[in-house]
């Protein structure tokens, strides 16, 4: 398995569960890759028209419902606002959150619950993960089911990969290092940056999409913390976070939900997005009869596609083995 991130860790599980021995070798540990900077609001957002998304998306939210249960998944059933600055339909959202989908039902709010300078709105309940934990619980749940997570290790390419390691199938989640690694210049970065502050009792999810398609605010609620965006910087490949940037997201937030005016700041967060026209998720055939899984391109979803698209990277790699 390449690639430590969310969806890299579930496609480990679902191998794992299964019986499978499994080692995930990523460039970085769980909680140093972009999964780790997300808010991270169910919905399929900043992905490529694909028939097979919704789909994905549905069976991975009908999983976070279930773990919800579970104090350690990090996982909650959120209500929230999403809204706009021109009268719309409510067909996507800000910043990993809901493109609102037959599973999620919303309704329109009354205007006098939006901020100043929003014009419409829509009330809606989603899951909402908190990435830190989530990370952790995948980890843990990988190395209950017999699973190993190898040291960080960067490789140049994946043929590089391929002869440094005898496994029959090699699942390939590297997220926006596919654009060198694979190489796929189909791949590019969607910088998102974000502010964690201490919360100061904000229960809601916020939404906020602005004028411009990448003019987004959004805040959403972990407990004692509370996570502040974001952006949308097609094409930037830094991940090293913007102190103007962060002021920005900070008064804007403040400008949405004013409880937020002088709220302490805990942490600044950056990653890249996977944007790719379409996700990934097929077999390749490599040398000595071995097979490569790809599983990557999630853009902003890969939280909320991750069990859908894993349980069929699984798959194939069963078939493959077979």
């Amino acid at each position: 398995m390449l690639g430590a991130g969310v969806c890299g860790l579930t496609s480990a599980i679902c191998l794992a569960e299964s019986g499978l021995a499994v080692a995930v070798q990523g460039a970085e540990l769980p909680n140093e890759t972009t999964s780790a900077v997300a808010g991270a609001l169910w919905g399929t957002h900043l992905v490529g028209a694909d028939d097979r998304v919704p789909g994905w998306a549905d069976e991975t939210r009908r999983v976070l419902v279930e773990l919800a249960d579970d104090a350690a998944a990090g996982v909650s059933i959120c209500a929230g606002l999403m809204a706009a600055r021109e009268p719309s339909d409510p067909s996507s959202d800000g910043s990993d959150g809901p493109e609102v989908t037959d599973a999620v039902a919303y309704t329109r709010c009354d205007p006098r619950e939006l901020p100043p300078g929003y014009a419409a709105g829509w009330r809606l309940t989603a899951p909402l993960v908190s990435m830190p934990v989530y990370l952790t619980y995948l980890h843990d749940r990988l190395l209950a089911a017999g699973g190993q997570l190898l040291e960080p290790r960067s490789f140049a390419t994946l043929a590089q990969v391929a002869q440094g390691c005898a496994a029959p199938v090699i699942v390939n989640c590297p997220g926006a290092g596919a654009h060198s690694l694979v190489p796929d210049p189909s791949v590019t970065p969607v910088r998102g940056q974000v502010v964690v502050a201490a919360n100061p009792g904000i229960t809601e999810f916020f939404v906020g999409d602005g004028r411009d398609p990448d003019d987004i605010t959004y805040l959403f609620p972990h407990g004692d913390t509370i996570v502040l965006g974001g952006t949308q910087e097609h094409g930037n490949w830094s991940r090293v976070p913007d102190p103007a940037t962060a002021e920005r997201i900070l008064a804007a937030c403040a400008a949405a939900e004013p409880r937020l005016a002088g709220a302490k700041v805990l942490g600044h967060r950056a990653g890249l997005r996977p944007m790719r026209p379409l996700v990934r998720l097929e077999a390749e055939a490599i040398s000595g009869g071995r097979q490569i899984i790809h599983n990557y391109g999630h853009g902003g979803a890969g939280v909320s596609l991750a069990w859908g698209c894993a349980r069929e990277a699984a798959k194939r790699a069963v078939a493959a083995l077979r």
